[in-house]
């Protein structure tokens, strides 16, 4: 037995996994109960099992590193790559290709592609990557200015930060002459959104599209003009001085702080809480040719972010080493660390607790709702990247074009007759609607209710109202 322990323990992961799986079977088969209480599989063999999916160097892609590393992928018959992809672009137009077989994605990118905004493919998700997980940060000579004019308690910024705070501080820039820019990492990211509902929220119009006109710089008429920059770059592009802020996921907010470069003012659960962050996108195609290996990747998926949120985060610093490697995150555990551990760092020294700054799994955080992907889709509309009024029904009919719990359920099911999990984690599927209650938590106070879209859209200061064009 001692001997058999140094074997193992002298093993590197992946080979000491396939050791000690070996292991248990033969010693399943030898006690002669191996055919007793296994739960048959509904799912068949996976079609195809040599897969590649990509990623983008962020935090929120730990549950493709987990499931990997923790052999969850294994377990379900694929052998899979995990490859780092350029940009938001690069990685979109390699699943629709086919180069990749599936990816992290925006959760905004399937539904763009779905309706033609950008590039135009079909692309599906049936499982939710994360929530929240993403900060708005500011360089530092905007802090300064800004911090002049925030009500304090006991020598710190009272949190949240009002968005009106910021509004005099680009209405300080006009008076100098000079323009407000900020960063965002893609058109249809949550980032974009997020960043556009803060500022709205604080009287600044961050611009609109106008496609019908050939305009998708997403700039007419902006008071703050948004540009897009890859994640990584988002902290030397401030430092640069080519945007004076950026809305991000981590860690490149808490990256500008141990750099010293910039001050993160917000977090996107300030902006609405409990917001859906990245998916797992697929092609509608190649979803419909290997449907048995789509539902186990969904699996192992799901196993990954039950562990990374079980008992209250307790392997979230496992979690942290894992993607601090070259190959996937490649930042310091430290900066890592600050987010996804449950503390979140403002300026330099105010740390304070954001125990949901990253939920991977608690409140139902990977199924994939319906109401969720109308949400994107009015931010679409508000700012002008639908062109065109649709009615209600419109938005309900892309929503299940593009999101799939059916395929999530199936997944789940499978799961719970295997033991690997319980019914009690998942959503009552025999009563589940795809649509969450009305949800309040909002910067501004909107109550968003999936069901009535359009009166939804029409209840904001700014931004386009049901039948607006962009002018």
């Amino acid at each position: 037995m001692q001997s058999t322990h140094k074997l193992v323990t002298s093993m590197d992961g992946r080979a000491r996994r396939g050791f000690l799986k070996m292991t248990a079977i033969a010693v399943f088969v030898l006690s002669g109960v191996a055919s007793l209480g296994m739960a048959q599989a509904a799912v068949g063999k996976a079609e195809q099992t040599s897969l590649k999916f990509g990623f983008i160097k962020l935090t929120d892609m730990v549950p493709l590193a987990v499931a990997y590393e923790k052999g969850y992928f294994e377990d379900e018959g694929l052998s899979v790559t995990l490859e780092a992809q350029a940009n938001w672009k690069v990685l979109l137009d390699r699943v629709v290709t086919g180069e990749l077989h599936g990816a992290h994605m925006l959760a905004g990118q399937p539904i763009g592609a779905t309706i033609g905004f950008g590039t135009k493919a079909d692309i599906i998700t049936a499982f939710s990557m994360d929530m929240n997980g993403n900060g708005i940060t500011v360089s530092n000579a905007v802090w300064g200015e800004l911090k002049k004019k925030l009500p304090m308690k006991d020598g710190k910024p009272v949190h949240p930060i009002d968005p009106k705070y910021l509004k005099a501080v680009v209405d300080d820039y006009k008076k100098q002459g000079k323009q407000f820019k900020m960063g965002m990492v893609f058109p249809v990211s949550t980032h974009n959104y997020e960043l556009r509902y803060w500022l709205a929220a604080g009287g600044m119009n961050p611009g609109y599209y106008a496609p019908a006109k050939g305009d998708t710089s997403g700039t007419l008429r902006a008071d703050v003009p948004l540009s897009v920059t890859p994640p990584p770059q988002m902290p030397s592009t401030m430092e640069a001085g080519t945007i004076d802020g950026y809305c991000v996921g981590e860690p490149w907010n808490q990256q500008a702080v141990f750099k010293g470069i910039g001050v993160p003012i917000a977090t996107d659960s300030d902006v609405q809480k409990n917001n859906p962050e990245k998916v797992f996108g697929v092609s509608k195609a190649w979803a419909e040719k290997n449907p048995n290996t789509h539902i186990r990747v969904v699996k192992a998926l799901i196993r990954a972010g039950y562990w990374l949120d079980e008992q209250n985060n307790k392997n979230r610093m496992e979690a942290v080493k894992i993607i601090a490697k070259p190959q996937y995150v490649g930042a310091d555990e430290k900066v890592i660390a600050n987010s996804m551990t449950g503390t979140f760092e403002y300026e330099k020294g105010d740390k304070r607790a954001e125990p949901d700054f990253n939920v991977f799994f608690r409140y139902n955080a990977t199924y994939p709702y319906y109401s969720d992907a109308i949400w994107y889709l009015t931010q679409m509309r508000r700012w002008g990247q639908i062109a065109e009024a649709k009615p209600d029904s419109w938005y309900l009919k892309m929503a299940k074009e593009i999101y799939r719990p059916d395929i999530y359920a199936t997944a789940a099911k499978e799961l719970i007759a295997e033991g690997k999990m319980k019914a009690s984690d998942f959503p009552d599927f025999s009563k589940e609607t795809g649509f969450k209650g009305a949800q309040s938590g909002f910067i501004d106070g909107v109550v968003y209710d999936g069901r009535k879209p359009n009166e939804y859209i029409n209840k904001f200061k700014i931004g386009l109202k049901r039948n607006d064009q962009p002018k």
